[in-house]
């Protein structure tokens, strides 16, 4: 007899903050209803109220239908951003509706001229503009101008992550934002990973066109939240046709102009892109066929525009990326350099330099990019706010709080941020001289894992450059912390060996012990050479990256005050630096003549320094009474896999002492002989065992303990990795039996490289904050890499020891593993038998293999 139309409303995808329980009688949930959708009175002869719904009859009598449409809105949150302001329902549960862009945001005044704020054309021939937020009319504006300036084809790209909806206003769509009470002029970032904008979007139209229906069809939005003059503004929703998403503003224009394209390609607001981000703006490459190289070269190039918020930083980020594919497209010839004041733009980091002696066409590369910052400078220049950031750091007096960081962290952040989008353009420029040519046979993801020495650089990209120099010690900034705090002496050894932690692997010349003094020193080189293990030829490897000194007969390392158990990391390439490093820390600290903050194993105190002495330094000593003493420093990272060229230096390391002495002892050392030390007594083992034999393999032992696969190591990316190699069991099998032997004295530690891994796993679900759940997470992503990594290395020997290891580790690892795949798998590291790898940033290698510290660590 009728149509039975149904709308049910659903709960938002978003968790609301606040939830009210509503229970009402049958008849309010009817008004609810009949509220909801808009039944004109003149249509309406009669309502019928049921338990299932209201049936309304029109005034003809030749319709009938049931309503529905149930607004749940006990789901939805309520709330005001003042005492003096009006309560009323609260977007994705917790944020007001703010207009987008404020008049003074158009420093350029082009908003009535072209249609849009900021609107401007790049320096040069190219057909590259950039433009702020317009409005659907604005937009409209905006093609007409580029029609009349000659466009045939335009490829609009919205860099914007954060949601934006359109309320209909005077014949026009304007631009808003939900925005959070705390601060009204900042937009959202990072809602939810699952979730495109656009979803977003689409789940905040939903949610007004439901408060609409709450509040008589109006919705309560905000205009100006300088002064809060006549605000709320009400603006009315009668239907979702009221309301427009990002996609309908910018796609519906373009079905009059078929040669148009329109893209959504967000950008972040700070810091480089991620990867998947330049492989979508790749694609954007590849289905456009007047940018690929084999262009009809008599067309005109497409017009590129980029528009974001205020059409400033994010925009000026996707002109550079314009400005370089044009590079590659026409040459630089239709563009003329632009003039750098050197003084001023001059970016003197390692990380920089090493980029660009290691990248083919480095300084080709590098003058592109600046280039193209140059192009696109007119409202932002890049290069200038890394050096203006860089500037205000060092400028740094008291110290206070932004944004709730010290001045410090704030601006290390934010030059850290700056500098690295910097050096991945450099990256994606390095990238296109090499894919563009061949069409991207590789995505830039891809690309990188092939050549995963760029993040092993990147890597170098920390605070180290930035950060307070260990001079600073004298100063009062920094403090010195004795080895005895930081290495507890589990091993029981100091009383007779002087030194915390020392041990020998069973039936072999490897020993491991924690950092000595001159004292401690002397009474193992005394122990190693006596007439009972009379070892003549010694080779020591200390394996700390930190600074360290002997000051008083005691030996310090420099330590933030608020992080005594964190090392702070010297980004250096080679051991030398680190001596001269010390040298400088040791000269700082007799020049003073005062006393100074020191931290020992019982509590803080003040002391002044009469003798000072380098690790070197102690070495060079006990050589003069030990003649057979050989000393290499070879810096690892604590609880990280070590990185290949560590491989290359510790294998070459033994080779040439073996060539040498075939029955040479090799002695290792870290801060406190756990971590590092064992990690490198593996690899020693390992070595010997392919150099003097293996001992014979026993049958896997069977352990009984739940999941006990997970304590062999057997997690499915391991397994993932040993599949690939040849005779992978074996490999891993060899592996886990050096574990076993080197931690064979280690009990007393509880500490073994492998079942370490799942025991910090597992300690995840006890931390008692976010941040500590999160520090876990990375800590055992890094034993499980570390584990991994071993498994390779050992592959590495088996392979390459029919050449005696001429190629290194570091060749090998990226000649061969990386054509298998290795690499990519590293770059999806997790536990996927207990969560998605790529929930977590930290399985990927750009974020993973950067320092971190307790206190900070990208959350996820």
């Amino acid at each position: 007899m009728g149509t039975s139309a149904s709308a049910t409303s659903q709960a938002a995808p978003f968790a609301p903050t606040h939830q009210a329980d509503h229970q009402g009688n049958g008849m309010a949930e009817h008004r609810r209803s009949l509220q909801s959708v808009n039944i004109h009175n003149s249509k309406t002869k009669s309502i019928i109220t049921n338990k299932v719904a209201p049936v309304v009859i029109t005034n003809n009598c030749r319709e009938e239908f049931q309503i529905h449409d149930k607004i749940q809105s006990s789901n939805y949150s309520m709330g005001r951003i003042s005492d003096l302001l009006p309560e009323h329902y609260l977007v994705l549960g917790e944020f007001f509706m703010v207009q987008d862009i404020y008049n003074r945001a158009d420093v350029l005044n082009t908003t009535k001229s072209h249609g849009a704020p900021n609107f401007r054309k790049v320096k040069g021939n190219y057909p590259l503009f950039g433009m702020g937020q317009p409005s659907l009319n604005g937009f409209k504006q905006v093609l007409q101008r580029l029609q009349i300036d000659g466009c045939e084809e335009v490829v609009f790209i919205c860099v914007r992550e954060e949601p934006v909806v359109f309320f209909r206003s005077d014949g026009d769509f304007i631009p808003y934002t939900p925005r959070g009470r705390e601060n009204l002029h900042e937009n959202l970032h990072d809602l939810d990973r699952e979730l495109s904008a656009e979803q977003i979007e689409l789940s905040i139209r939903k949610e007004l066109c439901d408060f609409a229906k709450l509040s008589e069809n109006m919705f309560y939005v905000y205009n100006d939240i300088e002064h809060f003059k006549d605000e709320p503004q009400q603006v009315q929703i009668l239907s979702e046709e009221d309301i427009h998403v990002t996609e309908e503003v910018y796609k519906r224009p373009l079905f009059s102009q078929p040669l148009h394209r329109y893209y959504r390609l967000p950008l972040p607001m700070e810091g480089a892109p991620l990867e998947k981000t330049f492989d979508a703006f790749v694609n954007i490459l590849r289905v456009t066929p007047n940018l690929s190289l084999m262009r009809d070269s008599s067309r005109p190039l497409p017009a590129l525009l980029f528009s974001c918020q205020v059409g400033v930083g994010r925009t000026n980020l996707g002109l550079i990326l314009g400005a370089i594919v044009f590079h590659h497209l026409q040459g630089a010839s239709e563009s003329p350099r632009q003039e750098i004041q050197k003084s001023e733009h001059k970016l003197d980091f390692q990380v920089i330099e090493l980029l660009i002696s290691h990248l083919p066409k480095g300084q080709q590369v590098l003058d592109e990019v600046d280039d193209a910052i140059a192009m696109c400078s007119e409202m932002h220049n890049i290069k200038d706010a890394v050096f203006e950031n860089k500037l205000k750091l060092e400028g740094i007096g008291e110290d206070y709080q932004i944004q709730g960081k010290s001045t410090k962290a704030y601006f290390l952040q934010r030059t850290l941020q700056s500098l690295e989008r910097y050096v991945y353009l450099l990256v994606f420029n390095a990238y296109l001289h090499d894919q563009y040519p061949q069409a991207f046979p590789q995505s830039f993801s891809q690309w990188l894992c092939m050549n995963a020495w760029i993040y092993r650089l990147l890597a170098c990209m920390d605070s180290s450059e930035l950060s307070a120099p260990a001079s600073l010690i004298t100063d009062g900034i920094r403090v010195l912390v004795s080895s005895k705090f930081l290495a507890t002496d589990l091993l029981s050894t100091a009383k007779e060996m002087k030194v915390a932690n020392f041990r020998r692997v069973s039936k072999m010349a490897l020993y491991g012990m924690a950092q000595p003094n001159s004292e401690a020193l002397a009474v193992v080189m005394s122990y190693l050479t006596d007439q009972r293990r009379g070892h003549s030829t010694i080779l020591w490897l200390n394996l700390q990256e930190e600074l360290v000194l002997e000051a008083n007969g005691q030996m310090f390392t420099p330590r933030e005050p608020g992080s005594l158990e964190q090392p702070i990391p010297v980004c250096v390439q080679h051991p030398q630096k680190l001596q001269e490093m010390e040298l400088t820390l040791k000269h700082d600290i007799l020049r003073c003549e005062k006393w100074l903050g020191v931290i020992t194993e019982q509590d803080k105190q003040m002391r002044m320094f009469k003798t000072c002495h380098t690790i070197e330094e102690l070495f060079v000593h006990q050589k003069s009474v030990h003649p057979g003493l050989s000393y290499q420093r070879i810096p690892l990272s604590d609880c990280c896999a070590p990185k290949e060229e560590v491989f290359d230096q510790l294998l070459e390391a033994m080779k040439s002492s073996l060539a040498e002495d075939p029955n040479c002892a090799f002695i290792f050392n870290c801060h406190d002989g756990k971590d590092r030390t064992t990690a490198a007594m593996v690899i020693a083992t390992l070595t010997l065992w392919h150099i003097n034999g293996f001992p014979e393999c026993e049958e896997d032992e069977f352990v009984s303990v739940p999941n006990a696969k997970y304590t062999k190591g057997e997690f499915e990316v391991v397994m993932q990795v040993v599949r690939v190699l040849p005779e992978g069991h074996r490999v891993k099998r060899e592996v886990d039996i050096a574990l076993d032997v080197v931690s064979e004295t280690m009990t007393p530690m509880h500490y073994h490289l492998r079942e370490i891994i799942i025991s910090t796993y597992r300690q995840i679900k006890m931390a008692k904050s976010e941040a500590d759940a999160q520090w876990l997470r990375l800590r055992s992503l890094q034993y499980l890499e570390r584990y991994i990594y071993l498994i390779l290395f050992n592959c590495y020997l088996h392979l390459e020891k029919k050449d005696s290891w001429r190629r290194s580790f570091s060749q090998w690892m990226s000649q061969v593993a990386a054509r298998a795949g290795v690499y990519a798998i590293l770059n999806h590291l997790g536990f996927s038998e207990f969560e998605n790898p790529d929930d977590s940033l930290m399985a990927r290698l750009r974020f993973r293999w950067l320092p971190h510290s307790a206190q900070f660590i990208p959350m996820f």
